[in-house]
């Protein structure tokens, strides 16, 4: 579970970004601003998370992101490759087209980084378990 959650009966703490664990996966979802004391606990909860769980991904989760700037583009880039110095990879869902093109007008094109229209495609693509025939999972033949 998260240490985002570590406060009475599981409720969330204030200024700490929930780091939710799906098997080998950890789920990170962004919501509004990321301020600077938030986006280095997330980074020190994310790395103990990865080391104490053993995961092998990361879903960075930004369909709640409506603006980005030089900071969040920096902060993505960072946890990407802290993640994958300790062996995880990271994949970027959710990413709205105006933040899209604001990394790219910010020269931010984040190298290292895989994205995803969906959790459930990045969470194949971090498995290597097709779950939609779109991915060349097994298709079901209607009868």
């Amino acid at each position: 579970m998260s240490e985002a959650f570590g406060g009475p009966y599981g409720a969330p703490v204030p200024d700490r970004v929930p780091v939710l664990r799906l098997g080998d996966v950890l789920l990170v979802t962004l919501q509004g601003d990321l301020h600077d004391s938030t986006a280095q606990q997330l980074q020190d909860d994310l790395a103990e998370t990865i080391v104490r769980s053993g995961a092998t991904g990361v879903i960075m989760d930004l369909s709640g992101v409506e603006i980005v700037d030089s900071f969040l583009g920096r902060v993505l880039a960072e946890i990407a490759g802290q993640t994958d110095l300790l062996a995880a990879r990271t994949v970027v869902v959710g990413m709205r087209p105006a933040v899209a093109i604001t990394l790219v007008e910010l020269g931010l094109t984040l190298p290292g980084v895989r994205t995803a229209l969906n959790t459930e495609v990045a969470v194949e693509l971090l498995t290597g378990q097709a779950l939609s025939p779109r991915l060349g999972g097994p298709r079901r033949e209607s009868q």
